[in-house]
């Protein structure tokens, strides 16, 4: 697209399905790497890639070329079908339906891509879930508390 300049900086953040820890560490290197791929893929740049057994973050340098819920569709769907494909879990592995995606200036990323560096060091003080909401709170999103994750059935 001639004459078309954008900076687009976007932080997905999503959980494995009912929040269950299966991103095993013998693994998630792997998968970091298969994510990047996918990103890649699809014309958009890979900034960081971190997780815990539960949830995942993904910061990408986005093109305009593609929407948002498509990139995230294709990165869950295709994701689920390698670990699947590969036998990394004992049970069918599924993300959590839906994902948060945050937005940042440039001036933010080396802040962002520490975060997600070091999310070991954080989840030893906060649980998924309340992080998850202070993203929500952080980036002033209305929610209501019986849609942010599906409970098991």
């Amino acid at each position: 697209m001639a004459n078309t300049f954008t900076q687009l900086h976007i932080q997905f953040v999503f959980a494995v399905q009912y929040r269950e820890s299966l991103i095993s560490n013998n693994w998630k290197e792997r998968l970091h790497q298969y994510i990047t791929g996918i990103i890649q893929n699809n014309n958009h740049k890979m900034l960081q890639i971190n997780s815990m057994p539960d949830h995942i973050h993904i910061l990408v340098g986005m093109r305009p070329s593609q929407s948002i819920s498509s990139l995230m569709q294709n990165v869950k769907s295709e994701s689920t079908k390698w670990i699947n494909g590969n036998r990394l879990t004992e049970s069918l592995f599924a993300w959590q339906e839906g994902y948060g995606a945050f937005s940042y200036s440039k001036s933010n990323l080396p802040e962002v891509i520490r975060y997600i560096q070091d999310q070991e060091k954080h989840h030893q003080k906060r649980t998924f879930i309340d992080e998850y909401k202070a993203f929500l709170k952080a980036f002033e999103i209305d929610y209501d508390e019986q849609y942010i994750f599906k409970e098991p059935s």
